[in-house]
């Protein structure tokens, strides 16, 4: 049996915490383990590629919307595999580099197999025994493959295997309408697909803010078909065409049909490969590790970040919790993971973006008497004007001015509500928004002025409709 010091699960945002660990232990060896190529989720099968591929379909819009300052443009083609194949050389380098990192690492011995445990502080790797007394479990997530009659002999694609399409499908029905379904919908449906999305509950984005899900859900529907409180029950596929079988609220049969189906109905634990109950660690009925507000799990001297503990799966969560992580099992503190500030955006057409509490969720902590929102439209700035440009800003506050929350729709959303995130990380309440210049014209002052005409929540909603 091979002993080590650290044994790292995976080679996402742990990775974050592996060089700190060797420059403060010299002599340590390390074992890193990933069945995957190495990277995380992240860089292999999620936000980067996805957003390498989305950039295209962000120009393609603005190209459009350029006749309405008197410039026409014709777009001549569409070149699909140049756009994917422009992904995958980027992901492949950067692949290529951490690869050649942990092989070439005198401290570390990298293994490219699944791992499992068979004892506490145990495991398995391609056949060999091995051990330490700290591991760091950033063994990720999977796409959720729901049982659903067909599913599997009909045949589909999810989030990991599209990025491998050559030829952009005739048509393709998206089952499922959260993030990564609007976004590939998004994407596909611009770049010519006749794209059908599917989602179970009344509305797409059913996590966010009504306001921004219907922002997203009136843009989409001008390139693509929606279909909200449908349960698909089976497929079947006649031909070369695929019926997913569905029924409504009335249990009334719709029938929807495309050459192609892309899953994308949430994610799954990992658990079940790396078996972490026989390394007595804990996990909740669906698979995720426990940890305690430390990061450790159930078994002391081994932490779970990322995707791995189920709570945020966001690279930003993930990142933070590494620094967590590295906090406490490499330097002996006790610093506590926080969730209160996870800010987030969703990259489709107009990109939206949260932070905080949600409307719904201030009220039923605070009560509606003690509850403010402030708004403001893109529309209502100079740049706003300069640009067309449709986009909200809504701020939750608290009376005493505590920012509780913010939600944009609409061009740089990503960008703009940083702004917000950074207030909220330093405690500081609207008034410093309110006493901070801002440059003019710029969208940024549709997020300030947000904050200068808040509103009792009767006034917002009259203000809205």
């Amino acid at each position: 049996m091979k002993e080590y010091d650290l044994i790292a699960i995976g080679t996402g945002s742990v990775m974050n915490i592996l060089n700190g660990y060797i420059a403060r232990n010299a002599d340590a060896r390390v074992a890193v383990i990933d069945k995957d190529k190495p990277g995380g989720i992240c860089l292999t099968k999620g936000c980067i590629p996805s957003k390498i591929l989305f950039y295209p379909v962000e120009l393609l819009s603005d190209i459009w919307k350029a006749k309405e300052f008197g410039i026409d443009l014709n777009i001549k083609n569409i070149n699909f595999q140049k756009i994917m194949n422009r992904m995958r050389t980027i992901i492949r380098k950067d692949i290529g580099k951490i690869e050649g990192g942990l092989k070439s690492h005198p401290n570390i011995d990298y293994y490219r197999a699944e791992a499992r445990f068979i004892a506490p502080y145990t495991l398995v790797v391609n056949g060999e025994e091995i051990k330490a007394e700290k591991i760091f479990i950033c063994s990720g997530s999977r796409p959720l493959i729901p049982k659903i009659k067909g599913l599997e002999k009909t045949g589909y694609f999810t989030s990991d295997t599209l990025l491998q399409l050559k030829n952009l499908p005739e048509s393709l029905a998206v089952i499922g309408g959260g993030y990564i379904a609007v976004e590939y919908g998004n994407f596909f449906a611009k770049l010519g697909s006749k794209v059908k999305v599917i989602e179970m509950l009344p509305r797409i984005l059913a996590n966010e803010e009504p306001e921004l899900s219907q922002a997203v859900e009136s843009e989409l529907r001008k390139f693509a078909e929606l279909y909200t409180s449908l349960r698909v029950v089976e497929i079947k596929k006649e031909g070369d065409t695929k019926k997913i079988i569905t029924r409504d609220s009335r249990n009334r049969t719709i029938v929807v049909e495309a050459k192609e189906i892309l899953l994308a109905a949430g994610r799954a634990s990992n658990s079940d490969i790396l078996e972490p109950e026989k390394g007595g660690i804990k996990t909740d009925r669906r698979g995720w590790i426990l940890v305690n507000e430390y990061l450790e799990t159930s078994q002391p001297g081994v932490y779970a970040l990322g995707d791995a503990n189920g709570k945020f799966m966001l690279k930003n969560v993930a990142n933070q919790e590494a620094k967590v992580v590295f906090y406490n099992a490499v330097l002996g503190k006790m610093e506590k993971m926080s969730y209160d500030i996870v800010p987030y955006a969703v990259f489709t057409e107009p990109e939206i973006a949260s932070v905080g509490l949600k409307e719904k969720e201030a009220i039923d902590k605070y009560g509606k008497n003690n509850i403010l929102i402030g708004y403001e439209r893109y529309m209502n700035t100079g740049k706003g004007i300069a640009m067309n440009e449709k986009g909200f800003v809504k701020i939750i506050l608290k009376k005493d001015g505590t920012i509780l929350g913010a939600h944009i729709a609409g061009k740089n959303a990503s960008i703009l509500i940083q702004e917000v995130v950074n207030l909220m990380y330093a405690r500081a309440g609207s008034h410093t928004m309110l006493e901070a210049m801002h440059i003019h014209p710029a969208l940024s002052e549709a997020v300030k002025w947000a904050f200068t005409r808040p509103m009792d929540i009767e006034s917002y909603h009259k203000v809205r409709n």
